[in-house]
């Protein structure tokens, strides 16, 4: 996930601005170096702030890394709120509204993944602290989704017997795998692929499984 597109849109609780400026510029270097490869003196660097600055806002480098995430999840959470809390949009199309002002982000930056994801991959085989923040984070996200996705099996737009929680998770998951292969691509192909898949998958009116209509139908050669 990123929140870059929910900046302008959608205000935050406002924090030191000393404070702002270095996770602003640590959400960068994260999504670029990972944390192992995230020196302290190239974010001071960076920010050109003194040293003691930095440690009067953070206890320590760990310290400073979850709270990037918690500020990165309050714009996810702004982000949701902006899509999944249209009245104007059916339910299936603000879902898919959030995934698109992400891919937005992603597009923007680079295509430099996301902070969760990588943070993920690299820090939860060793890091038991990480691994529960984000495995949190990333449920929190599934959970606003599977929200909205009860609003559309409510209103028929997918089927009645849809297991949202797990339908959720799904969108979720494989994001995270589509948004790893745009980084490795540079590339939205893969996150437009698994979008139009999903949701085609989902809606009650996609054709019938294993059927395709013939104006769609691929012929070999």
């Amino acid at each position: 996930m990123n929140s870059k597109a929910t900046q302008d849109a959608v205000s935050v609780a406002p924090i030191h601005a000393t404070k702002q400026r270095l996770i602003d510029a640590g959400l960068r270097l994260l999504l670029k170096h990972g944390y192992n490869d995230l020196g302290i003196q190239a974010l001071l660097a960076e920010t050109r702030i003194p040293k003691g600055s930095f440690y009067h806002h953070f206890k320590d480098k760990e310290d400073f890394a979850l709270q990037v995430v918690d500020h990165y999840m309050t714009q996810v959470h702004a982000g949701l709120d902006v899509s999944l809390l249209d009245p104007k949009r059916p339910p299936l199309m603000r879902v898919r509204d959030f995934f698109d002002m992400i891919q937005n982000s992603y597009r923007e930056e680079g295509y430099m993944g996301c902070l969760l994801g990588g943070l993920g991959q690299e820090l939860s085989g060793v890091s038991d602290l990480f691994r529960n923040k984000i495995a949190d984070c990333f449920a929190a996200i599934a959970e606003r989704v599977a929200g909205c996705l009860e609003e559309a099996r409510k209103q028929g737009d997918i089927p009645a017997d849809s297991k949202v929680e797990e339908m959720a998770n799904l969108l979720v998951d494989c994001w995270e795998g589509a948004a790893l292969r745009s980084r490795l691509q540079k590339s939205p192909t893969s996150l437009d692929t698994m979008l139009n898949f999903y949701f085609h998958a989902v809606s009650n009116d996609r054709p019938p499984q294993g059927k395709m209509p013939a104006d769609k139908a691929h012929k070999p050669g």
